[in-house]
């Protein structure tokens, strides 16, 4: 099987373990939605909130750990080592995290205004999350895909089966039964959500704690020092994506007016949901190529894969872009069934964009995890997080949310083109530049005149797609052939 074939086998099961959990969860959109369920859009801007700090805490307690894991697993003969010094200081930093943060958790609650008994519930989910990292870094660098895939799967289908059962049966149900009555708790939904959360993540830790049974616990100071220092700057970097991706409704909460701020996040938050097509395959494709890339870095000629793995990417993510667009306005009924919620939908071209440039970035990301020359990702990231939080504070008094989407836009454009500057001069590879613009020009071309010039005209948005597809199958077919059949 050649390399690119194994690594679209590899991307395919990690995209599934991905995409059929992610599209489960679209359900909870759905769910969360509904004036049934929260009685408000404020409501559920709530949970969008408490989630956008989820996020941040998540990656600081992650601390680059996984990607310094990769980086050492495929580095180090003694691979034992590696895990043992992995498992060990993320398990020691879990747990003293965890205390603090319950030490301190009113002190939490009044520093973020949210709710104590939310925060709690987050801390213990956090815990749960983090002691799982180095497990499932050991399925994927040992290409374990379908294990991993399970697994991550049943998570989801716990998790969603809970918020079904607390959210819409639960109350029928304690009216008939006085065990079930005592359960049941009037205007507890929020709690509801997060306790489904807890139970799905206690699930997995429960099926990876085999994983802690079998490794050597041992602690080598002088590998703990080098993975730090490589992970250190990833940290930066996450830190600084989870500014991207969600510091923006923290803006939207202190700079927007209480009585609409709840309410212009629940819709924006809503709305951009629907990017998710575009970060579920962006997604996939980083979980199958970030081992990929480690794997294959002292290969014969590896920069020809990567300019082969990029090309690609923006081709499928271009298709995914088209449609999505075209299709906006079907899928808002599918999957945000309240009209409340559709006020934002303006921003759907723009954050699926945002996606797709954040997808290309982490393609181009290569060059410095390569070179071990990981400070360049946090300088790329934190200039990006500056950039948001920047236009945030610039755009959002003017335009709301549509502020916070086009700064969301523009900083993981401003990321993409600073990674493939820099990656010229440190690891130049063969990028077909003129063929990956003419993608990308076409398919936001299509894009814009289908949702901004003809939106519901489906003649002309299905025609767009056509064409674009056309154009790849002329440019690509050789290609195709040469790599999906056998010679």
């Amino acid at each position: 099987m050649s390399t690119l074939k194994s690594l679209f086998k590899q991307t395919f099961i990690y995209g599934l373990a991905t995409v059929l959990p992610r599209m489960l969860s679209v359900l909870l959109v759905r769910l969360h939605t509904d004036k049934s369920v929260l009685k408000t859009v404020a409501d559920y801007g709530d949970v969008s909130l408490i989630f956008s700090y989820f996020v941040l805490f998540n990656v600081i307690i992650a601390y680059g750990m996984e990607t310094a894991f990769f980086r050492f697993y495929n580095k180090e003969e003694d691979k034992p080592k590696v895990i043992g010094t992995s498992a060990v200081s993320l398990v020691l930093s879990s747990f003293s995290f965890f205390v603090l943060a319950l030490i301190f958790q009113n002190q939490i609650a009044n520093f973020t205004d949210i709710k104590a008994e939310y925060i709690n519930l987050v801390i213990w989910i956090l815990l749960l999350d983090a002691l799982v990292i180095i497990p499932f870094a050991w399925l994927r660098a040992n290409a374990k895909p379908m294990k991993y895939a399970v697994i991550k799967i049943l998570n989801v289908l716990i998790n969603v089966g809970l918020n079904l059962f607390f959210l819409l049966w639960l109350k029928d149900i304690a009216t008939q039964s006085d065990l079930f009555a005592s359960i049941y708790k009037p205007d507890f939904e929020i709690q509801y959500i997060f306790i489904a959360n807890l139970v799905a993540s206690g699930v997995t830790l429960l099926l990876m704690l085999p994983f802690y049974f079998k490794i050597k616990y041992t602690f080598n100071t002088k590998l703990w020092k080098q993975m730090m220092r490589y992970a250190f700057p990833v940290l930066i970097a996450g830190v600084a994506f989870s500014v991207n991706e969600t510091f923006d409704r923290i803006l939207l909460d202190k700079l927007l007016p209480e009585s609409i701020a709840k309410t212009e996040i629940g819709m924006y938050s809503a709305c951009y949901k629907l990017a998710l097509f575009m970060t579920l395959f962006a997604t996939a494709y980083r979980l199958g190529i970030e081992p990929f890339f480690f794997s294959h870095a002292k290969t014969k000629n590896p920069q020809k894969n990567y300019a082969t793995i990029l090309e690609y990417f923006v081709i499928f993510g271009s298709v995914i872009l088209l449609i999505v667009i075209v299709f906006a306005d079907f899928l808002k009924v599918i999957f945000i069934g309240d009209e409340a919620y559709w006020e934002a939908m303006w921003i759907v071209p723009i954050v699926l964009l945002a996606s797709f440039c954040l997808g290309i970035y982490h393609n181009l990301s290569v060059w410095y995890k390569i070179t071990d020359r990981t400070k360049f990702g946090a300088y790329i990231s934190v200039f990006g997080a500056l950039l948001t939080v920047a236009l945030n504070f610039w755009l959002i008094p003017i335009m709301s949310y549509k502020g916070s989407a086009i700064a969301t836009l523009a900083a993981y454009t401003c990321m993409m083109l600073a990674s493939y500057y820099f990656g010229r001069k440190y690891y130049p590879i063969p990028y077909n530049i003129k063929k990956i613009g003419l993608y990308l020009f076409v398919s936001i071309l299509f894009s814009a005149l289908s949702f901004y010039k003809y939106r519901g005209n489906y003649f002309i948005g299905i025609g767009a797609i056509i064409v674009f597809l056309g154009l790849v199958f002329q440019l690509e077919k050789k290609e195709l052939k040469r790599i999906f059949i056998k010679n």
